[in-house]
C-alpha cells in the first residue's frame, strides 16, 4: 500500500512547496514591506538575507509538513490504511 500512496506523497510535497512559497512572500510583505533580498545582492545587508532565508525555511517547511499530514490522513480516510510509520512500543518490561 505504501507503493499506491506514493503518488499522493508526491503531490502533497509539491503542492506544500508551493503553498509554502506564498505564505513566505506573504510575511515578508508584512516585516519589510517590499520583496525578499537575493543573498547576491549588493545593495542589502547580511541579516536582511539571513532573516528572509529563515523566515523562508520555517514558512515552506511547516507548509510541506501540513500537506503531507493531510495527505495521509485523507489516504487513511479513503482506504483505511495508515502510509506512515506506526509508533512501536517498548516490548521490554520495565518493572
Amino acid at each position: 500500500m505504501k507503493l499506491v500512496y506514493k503518488p499522493f506523497s508526491i503531490i502533497a510535497g509539491v503542492i506544500g512547496a508551493k503553498v509554502g512559497q506564498g505564505v513566505f512572500k506573504a510575511l515578508w510583505a508584512r516585516v519589510d514591506g517590499g520583496k525578499p533580498p537575493k543573498p547576491t545582492l549588493e545593495e542589502t545587508t547580511m541579516v536582511r538575507v539571513m532573516a528572509a532565508a529563515t523566515l523562508e525555511a520555517a514558512a515552506v517547511s511547516g507548509a510541506r509538513v501540513a500537506a503531507a499530514r493531510a495527505s495521509a490522513r485523507t489516504f487513511k480516510y479513503l482506504t483505511g490504511y495508515w502510509p506512515g510509520d506506526h509508533h512501536e512500543e517498548d516490548e521490554k518490561d520495565e518493572s
